[in-house]
């Protein structure tokens, strides 16, 4: 970050090598039956896409976010990168960004408005959409729970 503006890194020819070398990570925005509205983080791995986490609030912050990669990189270790990410205020806070900075993960922003460049990530959570979010209703956060502890996507 250059005073108030983030740079965004661009690493077109970054190749993912390895299982834990490349997470990328998003929001998915939905709404419960009553029309309130939640949001769902995922983060996956880029080599194996396999989720590595599936966090669902009803609002999600930067201490969300921190709160489950640290989670995730005691049970996983620490990847090389987290990249693709949209440059959104979760993402790109101060806070987040000191973080991983202190623990040597190297962080990749995508441009505004280029959710192409989030490929795998988008992919995913296109298919989390379609497969569960778009064909059940959920009266609360916790049938989403409850109704689909055994959901794979």
């Amino acid at each position: 970050m250059v005073g108030n503006q983030l740079i965004v890194s661009r690493h077109p020819g970054l190749s993912v090598v390895d299982i834990d070398h490349v997470s990328s990570y998003d929001f998915v925005p939905c709404r419960t039956h009553d029309g309130r509205s939640f949001r769902m983080f995922t983060m996956l791995d880029e080599f194996t896409r396999e989720c590595l986490a599936i966090d669902v609030e009803r609002r999600l912050n930067s201490e969300n976010v921190l709160e489950c990669l640290s989670d995730l990189f005691v049970r996983r270790g620490v990847p090389d990168h987290i990249i693709r990410s949209e440059s959104g205020p979760e993402f790109t806070a101060k806070r987040v960004r000191d973080w991983l900075r202190r623990i040597e993960v190297k962080t990749l922003f995508i441009e505004l408005g280029s959710s192409w460049e989030n490929g795998y990530i988008e992919s995913f959570n296109g298919k989390l959409r379609d497969e569960l979010l778009n064909g059940e209703v959920f009266a609360t956060l916790r049938s989403l729970f409850h109704d689909n502890v055994h959901y794979t996507v």
